[in-house]
């Protein structure tokens, strides 16, 4: 009889701590995929066979009829491929074969997987031992939609992708963005209805946070409709498997593609946008988009592709569109290849709704702060920006990792939560300045700003003043010349393209 696991007891850790004993030799980028594989086929072959089930109950002879299953967006398992027959021969040494032999009967039954299951379980390097008792693991759990098993699977799905994500450090940027910053930009968009949009979804962590939070508030995951792009064809694929595994239907393009140069969704307009693109891109393709119709406010400089995310973005916003995106805290102040006119033109438009310092450290690519911005095509409080100071909230989870809280240990400590509030209370109209956290600015004053959209400028420093612990001063300083060292890099290109264009190379 099967084990009934669930996350409170450990389920998700059970399951990363066989996929350190089984990575062996491998990279994490390799032994990823071979997981992450064996959640979804477990995953779709339990919601196969609950629907099997239920079809040979009703007696009427349907439950190999595909029709059945596509009804109920559920993937046709073939005979052979179903997990049954793979935990029958997980202790054999043929269990990689077979493996690779059923993803490739799943993908040739469901148009919607072709291409994008793993099929490299057969190699060599892969301990065969160990992979049977991964393979057992899951076996002795029924993953399928009763008593929130089919969550727990989600669940196991979002701790592997976050784990794998901190031992790839810097390269994990790709496809994870941390899921304290995707709840804090849903949290504030609600994205109960429409198109929802991510032109940089990574592994679709953005897709399934919207997911979350209508179910969440007692809604219906159907009611949205899901839009993204993503050019590295390995993220790509983990990002189809992420959404399938949640039940969520969307359309990630054709074909993994570059969303500058190879947009997927050109006529597409999206009720909600949210992004966390790549942090300061170079180069990105500006030499051929030159008399692109997407840039609006200004021709982005070909050194950093931050404002051509955000133009890109509002290129897609529909009339009464929102969107939520991650940038680098330089967007906030750089004047760089006429980044700061473009901001400038961009809030003379009236299109910024709320900016949002983030910590340092949230991230496991970058330990400078960065920034939400938040723009909306018909703003409910127009001619004003709200700005809000986070820098000093989050809780440190490891030497390295911060997160903003959710209020789930506790739920006075809820900084995603007071950040939400904030933003929901100034567009009712009903929010106070709150010294050295928030302050509601009109467009007038930032343009006295030199239109500056750093939020320490309208702020202020509360009641810390000259009472700031050394060490809290020392960290928000680095951090600080930290983003100006990066702004310097960024101004040295464009010094080096204006001299090569007429003339005088730099050697």
């Amino acid at each position: 009889m099967a084990t009934k696991n669930t996350a409170e007891i450990g389920f998700e850790k059970e399951i990363w701590d066989a996929a350190c004993v089984l990575r062996g030799n491998m990279d994490a980028s390799e032994y990823k995929n071979v997981i992450l594989g064996l959640i979804f086929l477990k995953y779709i072959s339990d919601s196969f066979d609950e629907k099997y089930n239920a079809l040979v109950e009703e007696g009427e002879g349907f439950e190999e009829d595909r029709d059945e299953y596509d009804a109920d967006n559920i993937f046709y398992v073939p005979s052979g491929a179903r997990w049954k027959d793979i935990a029958e021969v997980a202790h054999k040494p043929e269990i990689g074969t077979t493996i690779d032999t059923a993803m490739a009967a799943i993908e040739e039954e469901n148009k919607k997987l072709k291409g994008i299951l793993p099929k490299n379980f057969a190699r060599p390097e892969l301990d065969k031992r160990r992979l049977g008792e991964v393979v057992d693991l899951f076996t002795n759990v029924k993953m399928t939609d009763g008593m929130d098993e089919k969550d727990l699977l989600g669940r196991t799905y979002e701790y592997c992708l976050r784990n794998f994500a901190e031992q790839e450090g810097k390269n994990a940027g790709q496809f994870y963005t941390p899921s304290c910053v995707v709840r804090t930009i849903v949290e504030i968009l609600q994205p109960y209805n429409g198109r929802v949009y991510d032109p940089c979804c990574g592994a679709g962590g953005m897709f399934v946070q919207s997911a979350n939070f209508v179910k969440n508030h007692q809604g219906n995951i159907n009611n949205i409709s899901v839009y993204g792009q993503e050019s590295n064809p390995t993220t790509w694929k983990m990002a189809k498997m992420n959404l399938a595994i949640r039940g969520i239907d969307c359309n990630l393009g054709e074909i993994p593609e570059d969303t500058f140069l190879n947009d997927q969704h050109p006529t597409m307009k999206a009720d909600f946008i949210m992004a966390n693109p790549p942090f300061n891109l170079t180069p990105w393709g500006a030499d051929k988009l030159k008399e692109d119709q997407r840039w609006k406010y200004g021709m982005p400089p070909a050194s950093n592709a931050n404002f051509a995310w955000i133009q890109h973005m509002l290129w897609h916003l529909a009339p009464n569109g929102r969107m939520g995106m991650v940038l680098a805290k330089g967007s906030l102040a750089s004047e760089s290849g006429g980044e700061g006119e473009i901001r400038k033109n961009i809030i003379n438009t009236d299109l910024v709704e709320c900016i949002v310092l983030l910590p340092s450290q949230l991230f496991y690519t970058t330990t400078i702060p960065v920034c939400l911005w938040f723009l909306a095509k018909e703003k409910r409080q127009k001619g004003k920006t709200l700005f809000i100071d986070a820098h000093n909230m989050g809780t440190m989870v490891s030497r390295s990792l911060k997160e903003l809280t959710d209020g789930t240990d506790n739920p006075e400590d809820n900084d995603i939560g007071q950040i939400a509030d904030t933003y929901n209370r100034f567009i009712d109209g009903t929010l106070e300045d709150v010294p050295g956290f928030c302050a509601v600015v009109t467009t007038e004053k930032i343009s006295e700003q030199g239109y500056v959209l750093t939020p320490g400028r309208y702020v202020g420093h509360g009641e810390q003043g000259d009472e700031e612990p050394f060490e809290e001063k020392m960290g928000r300083l680095t951090d600080e010349l930290s983003d100006l060292l990066e702004q310097s890099h960024g101004l040295e290109e464009i010094i080096r393209e204006n001299l090569g264009l007429i003339g005088f190379p730099l050697r």
